[in-house]
């Protein structure tokens, strides 16, 4: 068994195209139309694991509402200090800005992240990790 997607409804398409493609860097993979609603497909590439953003023609005027089940969906990236700099020049803002986090394993060896924690234009949580 392979896990395939997650799917997320937004509010604005552009928006969320803009934020996942052009800050996080996901590309396009495939763009389905049906009868109420267009897909996109984003991820690195078609093989790997990769969110579905659902625009619902009828979408309600203030979006949908978040639950209290979903957590978030966390990214790997190579340097945060970049990140830091594309928050700002995109207009985004850090829900926690980057702070590192000590972890240890069963066998009580201690790793280091750095992770910081955005949200989407639908309010969705985004954890971004350094190793």
């Amino acid at each position: 068994m392979k896990f395939l997607h997650s799917m997320i409804r937004v509010k604005n398409i552009d928006d969320s195209l803009r934020f996942y493609s052009d800050f996080l860097g996901l590309n396009l993979i495939e763009k389905k139309s049906l009868e109420d609603c267009d897909l996109y497909f984003l991820g690195e590439d078609e093989n790997s694991c990769q969110i579905e953003l659902t625009y619902n023609y009828d979408t309600p005027t203030a979006g949908y509402k978040n639950g209290n089940a979903f957590g978030h969906f966390a990214f790997a990236v190579d340097n945060m200090n970049l990140i830091c700099e594309k928050v700002k020049e995109f207009g985004y803002e850090f829900l926690w800005e980057p702070f590192e986090l000590s972890l240890k394993n069963e066998k009580g060896e201690t790793s280091k992240k750095l992770i910081a924690f955005i949200k989407d234009p639908d309010g969705n949580e985004i954890e971004l990790i350094q190793e």
